[in-house]
């Protein structure tokens, strides 16, 4: 009798990596000829108006703040679909202490005052991929649960590498996260508004800018449903090869008896993230300012978020 060969989860992240930029090859070729065709074309699109992924109910967590600027902006300067968001709502997070948080990045102390003046929860040494250890959050329930721009900050050199070492960042997050989703329904997205082949897989389908016509004053669930889960990523290589979608919908098998298998989740809509909404947010890199943390995070393309719940 023959032996199935048994395949490793760093085997199967890197046939994703080959796949994908592939796919990237033949959806670059797309968007040329597209927009080739566009400057053929008369007239121009109406404005969009940006997607806002909360209500005034929420309770919201936040992974990985960094300085706390988008934290600050939710509670200070919120579009104004949030202004009675009670900032208690909100907990954010870091993953460094809170010495090595002021140490890095120097304005995060004056936001973290205001923060915790105004209700908010501000917590420290929190890491993402370990959710379940980190006391303060256990048997604690979230609607949105929100990590903007993940990085595991290595420093690694080699592309192939990097992507499988950020992949592993992101399959331990979705892992971890489980515990900390509300529960409830499947929420409902919003309807899209561009039309689909009817053989489409509506769960494999991610939205494109035309879809940015969303009703920001509108909820994508509904009261009760189960907590989402938020990724936003600049939609530019070498982060659109680390397939998002991909590993929240269909995650690698794990390759060692006793494991438990990886959640699945359904993806609910994509949109693009629109930095000027969070007044005075900035994207800092995890090694900080003092190593001259305030890199771009891609040339091109648009800073784009993934929301996720958990499938039945």
């Amino acid at each position: 009798m023959g032996h199935k060969k048994k395949t490793s989860l760093k085997a199967t992240l890197q046939s994703q990596q080959t796949r994908l930029k592939n796919k990237e090859k033949a959806v670059h070729a797309a968007e040329a000829a597209e927009v080739k065709g566009k400057r053929k074309g008369k007239g121009k699109a109406p404005p969009l108006r940006p997607t806002i992924p909360f209500k005034p109910t929420d309770k919201i967590l936040l992974i990985g703040e960094g300085n706390f600027s988008f934290a600050h902006a939710l509670v200070i300067d919120p579009p104004s679909s949030l202004e009675h968001l009670p900032p208690s709502n909100i907990t954010a997070t870091s993953y460094d202490s809170e010495e090595e948080c002021y140490d890095k990045y120097p304005d995060a102390r004056s936001k973290v005052d205001v923060l915790r003046e105004r209700g908010a929860e501000v917590l420290f040494g929190v890491d993402g991929t370990r959710l379940e250890k980190f006391g303060a959050l256990k048997a604690r329930r979230f609607d949105r649960v929100v990590w903007n721009f993940p990085h595991a900050g290595k420093g690694i050199t080699d592309q192939d590498r990097n992507i499988l070492s950020h992949q592993m960042l992101i399959l331990g997050f979705l892992r971890s996260v489980v515990g900390c989703l509300a529960e409830g329904a499947i929420p409902t997205p919003l309807p899209r508004k561009r039309n689909r082949p009817a053989d489409d897989d509506d769960d494999d389908v991610i939205d494109d800018a035309t879809n940015e016509d969303i009703d920001a004053s509108s909820p994508s669930t509904a009261q009760g449903a189960r907590g989402t889960v938020l990724i936003t990523l600049r939609n530019v290589p070498p982060y659109t090869i680390w397939d998002v979608p991909r590993l929240a919908k269909t995650p690698p098998k794990p390759t060692s008896l006793g494991t438990p298998p990886n959640p699945t989740y359904k993806l609910l809509r994509s949109f693009v993230f629109h930095r000027n909404m969070w007044k005075g947010y900035e994207h800092r890199m995890t090694k900080g300012e003092r190593a001259h943390g305030r890199g771009t995070t891609g040339e091109g393309g648009e800073d784009r978020t993934w929301e996720f719940c958990l499938k039945d």
